[in-house]
């Protein structure tokens, strides 16, 4: 029998041109989404920081397709409440994300330790 191994993961998502979008009522829907994915994946996610162009997202989870998940459920749910605000920055197709991500293990670092590291560099 294989055991399960918890990740936690510390995810960096930067917005597509690195655009300052990530305000207001558009970065709190964002935000929600992420937390409903994580919600329905069976992610236990800490909480999140943002500097404007970009996500801060620490992780737990036991398999490494999540900042596949995150990405495309959030852009397609995002793309629906926000559409006419994202047609005016992205006109060819509906991005939001980067084409990459950054994700580093976080070892045996306590989620205090992480979370802090996260606030600092939000």
């Amino acid at each position: 029998m294989q055991r399960r191994t918890i990740q936690s993961l510390h995810f960096v998502f930067a917005l597509t041109y690195r655009k300052k979008l990530l305000n207001g009522s558009f970065k709190d829907d964002l935000w929600q989404i992420i937390y409903q994915v994580c919600q329905q994946k069976g992610y236990r996610v800490d909480p999140m920081q943002s500097d404007g162009d970009h996500l801060h997202i620490l992780v737990d989870i036991d398999a490494l397709d999540v900042a596949h998940q995150l990405k495309q459920i959030s852009t397609y749910k995002i793309y629906n409440k926000h559409r006419n605000y994202l047609k005016k920055h992205f006109w060819k197709e509906n991005t939001l994300g980067s084409d990459g991500y950054f994700v580093c293990s976080t070892g045996k670092a306590s989620t205090e330790t992480n979370q802090k590291c996260s606030e600092e560099q939000g």
